[in-house]
């Protein structure tokens, strides 16, 4: 399946857009992790490596967020969020699919963090990415190529 995706540099006036999704997307995650899900957290991980976010449009909507970060031998995903009206429609697998193809062309590693409690970690043991490492929450993994 393909997507006529945009991305856009996120600003300052996405912010409160990007709280709201942090929330909707994330907040059972931390719960159920025994990690304190207030605002002020979500905003602390909005705010972390902005530089590097990107909005994901798609029809002229903003329906996430995709934060990378690109380094020399590496493409670290920070976050990748899409909107709970938006998933279950293939988009976040499509993304993945276009960054280990990036990785891929460029010969580097691909890697991310993913809570233990988040079913995502699913998606990307599905597109061939293993557990290399691992504390109290979260699994990091990186794709094996």
């Amino acid at each position: 399946m393909s997507f006529k995706l945009q991305y856009r540099k996120a600003a300052e006036t996405d912010i409160d857009f990007l709280i709201e999704l942090r929330e909707k997307t994330m907040s059972e995650h931390y719960i159920s992790s025994n990690l304190p899900a207030t605002r002020e957290v979500h905003m602390q991980r909005v705010l972390y490596e902005f530089d590097k976010a990107s909005i994901i449009i798609m029809n002229n909507e903003p329906i996430g967020l995709l934060k990378i970060s690109r380094k020399p031998d590496t493409l670290y995903i920070i976050q990748l969020q899409i909107d709970p009206t938006a998933q279950g429609k293939g988009i976040g697998r499509f993304i993945l699919k276009e960054l280990t193809e990036e990785a891929k062309n460029s010969q580097k590693t691909i890697t991310l963090n993913v809570l233990k409690t988040n079913k995502a970690q699913y998606l990307y043991s599905s597109l061939g990415f293993v557990i290399i490492g691992e504390n109290d929450h979260s699994y990091f993994m990186e794709l094996q190529q």
